[in-house]
């Protein structure tokens, strides 16, 4: 994994122009699976990076599709065979991004189940002292 990209003392109010500028650094179509403690700020970071305020949350429904972005939740998923059932890659046909809330534990599967096609990234989000946010954007090799 190497270190693309890193914003310090991020507040919630910085999140649109941190989507912007993510979304000029990555290269679609690709998988970003955001990482961090439960409260990080996942959800509303994508929320911020779709550009629709009340953008429903896949915590229940596993997988969201809006315009050119899948945005998935495995918090649930217990087994790595699990993922099979989904049909990942029918949702990503004609996508450009697909963020993951809690998808590093199954990157291998992820990885094998979309193929090469997708570019790999990781959205790493700190909590810090100041109860503000550390953002890291690591490509995946």
């Amino acid at each position: 994994m190497s270190s693309i990209r890193t914003w310090k003392k991020v507040l919630e109010s910085d999140l649109a122009n941190i989507a912007t500028e993510l979304k000029e650094v990555v290269q679609p179509p690709c998988v970003i699976i955001l990482e961090g403690p439960v409260g990080a700020g996942k959800t509303t970071f994508t929320r911020a990076f779709i550009e629709r305020e009340g953008a429903p949350s896949p915590t229940y429904s596993l997988i969201n599709e809006i315009d050119n972005i899948v945005h998935a939740d495995l918090y649930r998923i217990e087994k790595k065979e699990e993922l099979i059932h989904l049909e990942i890659p029918m949702y990503l046909e004609e996508k450009d991004y697909f963020l993951i809330e809690w998808g590093m534990p199954y990157l291998y599967e992820l990885q094998r189940i979309i193929g090469d096609e997708f570019k790999f990234y990781q959205l790493k989000i700190e909590i810090n002292e100041q109860k503000s946010r550390n953002f890291t954007l690591n490509k995946i090799s």
